[in-house]
């Protein structure tokens, strides 16, 4: 069975969805940034709007937005600083691990020797 990959699109409809723009201005959003939603869709609102806001009532990965969606992580990310300015949702970036200290080889050898005695 094959699958479509997710960055095909009919370029008209693509076009419209992000209203001419072809990329997004900041780099808010990678692919494991969270995006949650701060209300419910209103009337009126272009569909991938609400499609999206109906997606992340809980938090939801960029990369599984688009996968929904199926449309290229440049559109959605289009799409989310769309709802980012408009205050309709919010992103929670990850944290990034801070590198932890190596223990000390002393410990190491003592460690090897109490394995290497059981």
């Amino acid at each position: 069975m094959s699958r479509r990959p997710v960055d095909v699109g009919d370029p008209d409809r693509l076009y419209t969805i992000t209203g001419g723009r072809s990329r997004a201005d900041g780099g808010a959003f990678d692919l494991v940034t969270l995006i949650v939603a701060e209300c419910e869709p209103a009337t009126g609102q272009q569909s991938e709007h609400v499609r999206i806001l109906e997606l992340c009532r809980h938090p939801t990965a960029v990369v599984e937005i688009a996968a929904e969606l199926s449309l290229p992580i440049t559109v959605v990310r289009i799409l989310l600083e769309d709802l980012q300015a408009t205050g309709r949702i919010t992103a929670r970036h990850p944290r990034v691990a801070k590198s932890a200290a190596l223990p000390d080889s002393a410990l190491l050898t003592e460690v090897l020797h109490g394995l290497r005695n059981l």
